[in-house]
């Protein structure tokens, strides 16, 4: 017991539990809650197309008001935007992952490659892809195209890479990335979750065409290829 006058032994008397950590399970509950949004307007983009889709039948999917969505984004736009920024970020980590790496450039774009496969076969690979063709405004358009530009030039810059080191054959870096990127980007048309392959065998089963493209290989190797797509096809 502390003397009259003195100091209370706040020690003895603080809070089990630490407001600033109180706080921070606040934030992160925030964050959850948010992507969740942004997740359901992936799906609802993807049902219904942007225009058809209403911040209503967003709320009404995950069972809150309209002024809950409002609480974590402005408007649709930003949710469209919020979706694209959220398919192209793995794309964006996977180029800053491979920078550092002693790989050969065709290595480090293969890897690459594989989390822009898998982006696409994603939830949010229908924003990805078709985020631009939306009426959005000038400022957000922009921005979509900057962050569009940015993955591009990644790629020939890689590209380039590879045929510096041998990696890659001659090529031109801006048609060849221009095919990487629309044959990728196609995906997000056709692709669906109930697909027998996933998105990464996707992605793997792309690269190999990329890498091997259409040339004749030798009788053994053709047919333990042919094997493998046909089990993964048959699943």
């Amino acid at each position: 017991m502390s003397r009259e006058g003195s100091r209370p032994d706040t020690a003895a008397r603080a809070p089990r539990e630490s407001p600033w950590r109180a706080s921070r399970e606040r934030l992160r509950d925030r964050q959850v809650k948010r992507e969740a949004v942004i997740r359901a307007a992936a799906h609802a983009f993807n049902r219904k197309g942007y225009h058809n889709t209403s911040l209503d039948d967003i709320a009404a999917a995950l069972e809150v008001s309209k002024p809950t969505v409002y609480y974590y984004v402005s408007n649709k736009e930003q949710l469209l935007f919020e979706c694209f920024v959220a398919g192209i970020e793995p794309i964006r980590a996977a180029f800053r992952e491979v920078r550092p790496l002693k790989e050969p450039a065709r290595n480090r774009l293969k890897a690459v490659l594989r989390h822009y496969g898998q982006a696409v076969a994603s939830e949010f690979g229908w924003c990805m892809v078709r985020a631009e063709d939306q009426d959005l405004s000038p400022a957000m358009s922009g921005h979509i195209k900057a962050l569009k530009s940015e993955i591009d030039q990644g790629i020939r810059r890689l590209l380039r890479e590879g045929v510096q080191d041998g990696s890659i054959h001659s090529c031109d870096p801006k048609m060849t990335a221009f095919a990487l990127a629309g044959a990728l980007n196609w995906i997000a048309h056709w692709y669906r979750e109930s697909q027998t392959l996933s998105g990464a065998q996707i992605a793997e089963a792309f690269i190999t065409v990329f890498e091997s493209g259409l040339m004749p290989r030798s009788g053994a190797e053709n047919t333990r290829t042919a094997r493998r797509m046909s089990v993964r096809l048959a699943r």
